[in-house]
């Protein structure tokens, strides 16, 4: 397997369970072994990746654009994007951004966690977790900001 199948499917299933399996078959039309095939580790699968149209799909949904952030990372391109992208139309209010950011904090210090237990971390997933950690505390700062500026 080359040395960023192993990046690019960890990636994928962060994908996967960012949107949700039942929804990312629905959007994908992709059955649920389909797509664990696409992030297993297992040999028989080394050389089965996500098609581009189902990471369109994907990541069009998502709350952050794991697949092609990583091959972004993997060729040293930095990526712009709007962090608080909303997954629905509507605007929630505070509670509801607050509850967004804490569901993307779980999932960065699941990944943190997974990449520890694993025993292997690479530069640029350590880049990458750090650079949404900041991002994740620039929208809280901004935030209050603002908040402060509506109570003055």
């Amino acid at each position: 397997m080359p040395t960023f199948g192993p990046y690019l499917k960890k990636h994928t299933e962060l994908l996967v369970k960012d949107v949700g399996i039942e929804k990312a078959c629905e959007l994908t039309r992709k059955s649920k072994a389909t797509l664990g095939r696409y992030y297993a580790d297992h040999d028989e699968h080394a050389d089965r990746f996500i098609p581009v149209d189902a990471v369109a799909a994907l990541e069009q949904v998502s709350s952050y654009p794991h697949v092609t952030s990583a091959l972004a990372e993997l060729n040293g391109i930095t990526l712009s994007f709007d962090e608080r992208r909303d997954n629905t139309a509507g605007k929630g209010g505070v509670n509801s951004d607050v509850v967004a950011l804490s569901q993307r904090f779980a999932m960065l210090m699941s990944e943190y966690h997974q990449s520890i237990e694993d025993g292997v971390i690479s530069a640029n997933e350590a880049r990458r977790l750090l650079r949404e950690t900041l991002a994740l505390q620039q929208v809280l700062v901004d935030m209050k900001l603002h908040l402060e500026d509506e109570t003055v």
